[in-house]
């Protein structure tokens, strides 16, 4: 077992730890399992730093296997995104891609063994007879007529289901359980079902596909896994779970342990309805910065670190709660302010002329990449006459809080000089179009603290060595902390939650950004450039501080 020392605890892990001491495993075997009916969240994420993490801490093996049931909604891309959504989180799968369709002529030789031994059974039921004889919380079901029908009867049936002799809907296969039992998942389950559908695994071989509550914890067995960890709606799925494995010739039988899901403030965690998203065209795919998905964050500039540490932060526990979102934004925050490297952007810029500044002089000043990491190494910014600054930088009359430019008064540019507004030029609807400027050129790379009164600091680009690019500005995508408890979750969307600014004017170093770069605009958050547009175009990743408490006050 591995060192435990810094390593996280939990009550999973305490199970491990029980199991490992007296013998009941040698060693662990975890595996990450998702339908691949979507691309996955941040609430698949802490599954993932789960069970991958687990795998790692007590050096045992971590499966990839989609459980790919459902033809008629999953697709190969969502196959291909989801492995790379966890490549990019940073962990590696043991030996070859699992797919539960691997298993399908397994497991529908279990599902013989189950009609042999008079455990299952084929029901002409329809849909809503199913539903009227299956009873309430409160009522028992009762028997379906076809549940007494003899074992070699129900062979052929599911042959000639098989066989594709019957149509959809027309009957299903089910476990024969306890139409009387408390728990509603043990009332006679479906246990196959017929979809003349193409599977992108296993082509048009079946047009009989095993529900995924039968498929699991076979799959899980036939894997060796010890550990089967899920979200806290399987709980009562567990008692399904552990019937069919007592119930077929199979001699593993992995322990199902639930945690509860993450659920995560102004955003959705279902996967229909961030369907119902991309499919309604209320944002631009799944890899929508605004969107939830791991892809929508590593698009919006989230680091893998970032998300780990969140994941680490959250915890694993057994009682559902409600994450704040300022505590997901903490952990890039923290990540960025470390490690992204500094640059100067104007989002709203307003011109800058510097009278005393000499006509087509281009000074190279030097700035650093990183306060505090020299190792960042330094880049060059040219200083000319016309600059741009931020139009809400610039007051022609200011009380003393005011710490920017005001006319008549100084104030620094950052990694520059102190300059001075003495007059400026309005168009005929009163808008400032130029701020005239003088500079003092004995003050380049002083403190601010050295004397002399400036209140405060301020960003800039050259007007003439700018570049031009799409900033994307992003606010939450819902108005209200739980937009699945409202009665339409679509009505609660943010129509603000997009600002896209067409000509922000950034400092000549950007041009050369990488895809998926984060930069800390200085004064106005943390950027990316996107990676999907062609463009020069960058994502607000998150603000400089946490605005999520300013909008709970407001």
């Amino acid at each position: 077992m591995a060192e435990t020392e810094n390593r996280p605890t939990n009550f999973i892990r305490n199970i491990i730890d029980a199991d490992l001491a007296n013998g009941k495993h040698q060693s662990t075997h975890t595996r990450f399992p998702p339908e691949p009916n979507g691309f996955l969240h941040i609430g698949h994420a802490k599954s993932i730093c789960l069970n991958f993490g687990i795998a790692q801490d007590y050096q045992g093996l971590c499966n990839l296997r989609f459980d790919d049931t459902n033809p008629e909604k999953e697709d190969i891309n969502y196959v291909k995104s989801i492995q790379e959504d966890v490549s990019w989180l940073g962990f590696n799968w043991d030996g070859e891609i699992c797919y539960s369709s691997n298993y399908f002529d397994k497991l529908h030789g279990y599902a013989v063994e189950l009609i042999e031994k008079g455990l299952a059974y084929v029901c002409f039921l329809s849909p809503d007879e199913a539903r009227e004889y299956r009873g309430t919380l409160t009522e028992p079901g009762k028997n379906s007529p076809y549940r007494d029908t003899s074992v070699e009867e129900n062979l052929a049936l599911f042959e000639k289901m098989r066989n594709g002799e019957f149509k959809e809907g027309e009957c299903v296969l089910r476990a024969k359980i306890d139409m009387a039992s408390s728990f509603m998942v043990l009332r006679d389950p479906i246990i196959y079902r017929i979809r003349f559908a193409h599977h992108h695994q296993t082509g048009d071989k079946w047009c009989i596909y095993p529900m995924y509550d039968f498929t699991h914890c076979i799959s899980d067995a036939l894997e060796g896994i010890t550990h089967s960890l899920c979200t806290l709606e399987f709980q009562d799925n567990r008692r399904l779970y552990d019937w069919v494995l007592d119930n077929i010739s199979l001699e593993c039988h992995p322990q199902q342990i639930e945690f509860s899901r993450l659920n995560l403030e102004y955003t959705v965690m279902s996967k229909r309805k961030l369907n119902d998203l991309v499919v309604e065209n209320h944002v631009d795919g799944w890899d929508d910065p605004r969107m939830p998905t791991i892809a929508g964050l590593r698009r919006r500039g989230y680091t893998p670190a970032s998300i780990r540490e969140f994941c680490k932060r959250i915890g694993i526990t057994k009682q559902d709660n409600m994450v704040e979102m300022g505590m997901l934004e903490a952990c890039i925050r923290d990540d960025l302010n470390n490690n992204a490297p500094r640059a100067m952007a104007v989002i709203d810029p307003v011109r800058i002329v510097i009278e005393n500044f000499e006509d087509g002089k281009v000074e190279q000043l030097v700035a650093p990449n990183h306060p505090s990491e020299e190792s960042m190494g330094t880049r060059e910014l040219p200083f000319t006459k016309e600059l741009f600054i931020e139009r809400e930088d610039f007051r022609v009359e200011a009380n003393k809080k005011f710490k920017r430019l005001v006319l008549g008064k100084e104030v620094r540019l950052r990694n520059a000089y102190v300059i001075k507004a003495e007059r400026i030029e309005e168009d005929a609807e009163g808008n400032i179009t130029t701020i005239f400027c003088s500079y003092d050129p004995d003050t380049l790379g002083k403190n601010p603290a050295d004397g002399r009164k400036v209140k405060g600091v301020i960003h800039w680009v050259s007007a003439t060595h700018c570049v031009e690019a799409e900033v994307r500005q992003y606010d939450r995508l819902f108005n209200v902390p739980n937009p699945a408890a409202a009665e339409s979750f679509v009505e609660t969307l943010n129509p603000d939650s997009l600002t896209v600014i067409k000509s922000a004017k950034l400092e000549p170093s950007l041009a050369q950004a990488a895809v998926e770069q984060g930069f800390q605009f200085e004064r106005l958050g943390y950027y990316c450039r996107d990676n999907k547009e062609e463009g020069l175009v960058f994502n607000q990743t998150v603000g400089l501080r946490d605005s999520w408490a300013k909008i709970e006050q407001a």
